[in-house]
């Protein structure tokens, strides 16, 4: 559904600028600020989220959270030595 607003620039110059770089693109004008309110949206969504993730993160260090890097990195040590293992059971003798 398109649905019409009509928006006011006071300021002369981002008019200017909005209407060049819309010509420049060949996108309607509409289209970028359609755009730049999408991002913004976005953003005070992230930053509602900001909050909840640092609550997150103090819980994940008080509980002694280890990095991501770390727990990787066992993994493939795990890994690795489960594959020498299946192999080794695998080599006939």
């Amino acid at each position: 559904m398109s649905r019409k607003m009509t928006v006011v620039f006071h300021d002369e110059d981002l008019y200017t600028t909005l209407k060049v770089e819309a010509a420049r693109r060949h996108v309607p004008a509409s289209e970028i600020i359609a755009d730049a309110v999408r991002e913004w949206l976005e953003s005070r969504e992230d930053a509602e989220l900001l909050p909840i993730i640092e609550v997150a993160r103090a819980e994940w260090k008080e509980k002694g959270g280890h990095p991501w890097s770390e727990v990787e990195k066992e993994l493939e040590e795990t890994a690795a030595v489960r594959d020498k293992a299946a192999e080794a059971k695998s080599v006939p003798d």
